[in-house]
């Protein structure tokens, strides 16, 4: 099976799953205690008023033609209207608006996470069992068991509150035009300004996002390094007295990366339910914030069309990393490819 043919059979096999967040995330939202029609009309709304915003968003129908409904409008692309968090837009343009703020700092906390990740992993399992790799294995322990929004609140205290050298809230997208947009933006001159202001807020979000995602992988990275190491060609390669950098970089390193992938391409799904946190603790404006408010203004298209989002993102995750793997060893085929 090509490389094409097993995209497409993924991604024909994907539409199932997406059926099954879409039916599961519409009964439980449609399940949450509250009326939408309340939380916007306030405590005393007449008939009409709960009538008219009933019929215009479609919460006057029986709850299974509501579903069937969401069904055919999802394939045609329609998320529907917000009810609350912004009363009558689309959920797809609310979503677009915010989105690249997620993918800023996920994307961000993965980049800090693998670059640091990946050599410590490396370190750690090239001098195993001294101080560094004791070290190692104890920043990642802590990493691995403390929470991101602690990590995050304790930066805020340290780094914005007591030494105030970073912001504590908010995040600049790095493409604002300087002038425009918040009052610290209008004060930047150039480009530059700009793009130094952006990394300046996104520094903290982004620890706090990738020191989970930076300790799992020193984990993985360190013990399959351990274990190939120990592999019989290794072995030979240094009894043929091929250096040791020479076997790290070009016989060890890539064999080894294979679970590492496993661990990137799984941790989107980690990662996107981290930000949810993170951009609370943050006050960023992003995917994350935006589907706290759609739960607690019961806005159900806006939780939904979130939640589909972040579902499909993770799907995309797994097939990529799936085919990512016979790029990185030879030896993993396609399918049924022989």
């Amino acid at each position: 099976m090509g490389l094409l043919r097993y995209t497409a059979w993924r991604l024909l096999q994907a539409i199932p799953v997406l059926l099954g967040i879409i039916t599961i995330v519409f009964f439980l939202v449609n399940a949450i205690p509250g009326d939408p029609v309340e939380i916007m009309l306030g405590p005393s709304p007449n008939a009409d008023q709960i009538a008219a915003v009933q019929a215009k968003y479609g919460l006057d129908k029986p709850l299974h033609e509501r579903y069937l409904n969401y069904l055919v409008n999802v394939a045609q692309g329609d998320l529907g209207e917000s009810i609350n968090v912004n009363s009558g837009m689309p959920v797809a343009e609310l979503m677009m608006n915010r989105l690249p703020i997620t993918l800023l700092l996920t994307l961000s906390a993965f980049a800090f996470a693998i670059v640091t990740a990946v050599p410590l992993g490396v370190i750690s399992a090239k001098r195993r069992n001294e101080s560094t790799d004791h070290v190692a294995r104890v920043v990642s322990l802590i990493g691995v068991s403390t929470p991101s929004f602690w990590i995050g609140l304790m930066l805020i205290i340290v780094f914005a509150l007591h030494l105030d050298v970073f912001p504590s809230r908010n995040l600049i997208m790095p493409w604002t035009e300087p002038g425009t947009g918040s009052r610290v933006t209008r004060r930047a001159d150039s480009q530059l300004e700009i793009i130094v202001i952006s990394i300046n807020h996104l520094l903290l979000p982004m620890i706090s996002l990738g020191t989970l995602q930076m300790a799992q992988i020193t984990r993985i990275e360190r013990s399959t390094m351990v274990e190939t190491l120990q592999n019989e060609y290794i072995k030979l390669a240094r009894a043929y007295g091929v250096s040791e950098r020479t076997i790290m970089r070009k016989h060890a390193f890539r064999p080894a990366q294979l679970p590492v992938i496993t661990i990137i391409g799984l941790g989107i799904s980690t990662a996107l339910g981290g930000s949810v946190l993170i951009e609370t603790v943050f006050e960023i404006n992003g995917m994350g914030r935006l589907i706290i408010q759609g739960v607690q203004q019961r806005d159900y298209p806006v939780v939904m069309g979130t939640t589909l989002v972040f579902g499909l993102t993770y799907l995309v995750g797994v097939i990529i990393t799936d085919i990512s793997y016979a790029y990185i060893d030879p030896r993993v085929k396609y399918g049924d490819q022989k």
